[in-house]
């Protein structure tokens, strides 16, 4: 199967990736800090989700259709930008409102995760990294290449899991200690605020 040597070289490789700030990141840390610590966790798990269907589409190909169709690249792209600005909105709607720890607490887990999987999902450019590095690493004389594939993809998607969650936690622990005071409720909304519009302009604005 998979050649031992090649992991050796694929995990860390994988792990620095992981550990390099992005899009899925900043999306748990902005999700921490508005919805609390659980809520930065379920975002996380909800960027695996979405990251573990881009694995499975580059497996069977799809993502080389994006990456030969500049059309259908573009369609998803600004979709993405779109769902990004609007959580950045809704981040802010209620501006005047204080939370309250429970609500922070709590947060809407299941929310968290769908935007994160959504958020993951609508960043075409996450299925043309997959495509472009995970290949590398796949030798089709150890047999079925689909299924290194799929096993190196799962590696790289649990180191990232693990880490957003640790971000999320984090961040979402910050959020809890902030919730007696309105003006900062108001600032570290406008931060999440930030966190999801400057994620939106990273994706309508980078180069392919």
């Amino acid at each position: 199967m998979i050649d031992l040597a090649q992991l050796v070289i694929f995990i860390p490789a994988a792990l620095a990736l992981n550990l390099t700030p992005g899009s899925d990141m900043l999306f748990c840390l902005g999700q921490g800090l508005k919805s609390g610590p659980r809520a930065g966790i379920a975002a996380s798990f909800g960027v695996a989700s979405g990251s573990l269907i881009h694995i499975l589409l580059a497996a069977f190909g799809l993502a080389a259709l994006l990456a030969a169709y500049p059309f259908a690249f573009e369609i998803v792209r600004w979709a993405g930008v779109a769902y990004l600005v609007w959580l950045a909105i809704q981040a802010v709607w209620n501006r005047n409102a204080t939370l309250s720890a429970a609500q922070v607490g709590s947060g809407t887990i299941f929310v968290a995760w769908r935007d994160g999987a959504l958020v993951n999902l609508l960043n075409p450019k996450v299925a043309i990294f997959v495509l472009a590095f995970v290949p590398q690493f796949v030798d089709p004389a150890r047999g079925s290449t689909m299924l290194q594939f799929l096993i190196l993809g799962a590696i790289l998607n649990v180191g990232g899991t693990v880490i957003n969650c640790a971000v999320g936690a984090f961040s979402g622990s910050i959020g809890r200690t902030l919730t007696s005071s309105a003006a900062l409720t108001t600032a570290y909304r406008w931060v999440t605020c930030s966190i999801f519009l400057g994620l939106a302009a990273k994706l309508a604005f980078d180069r392919r």
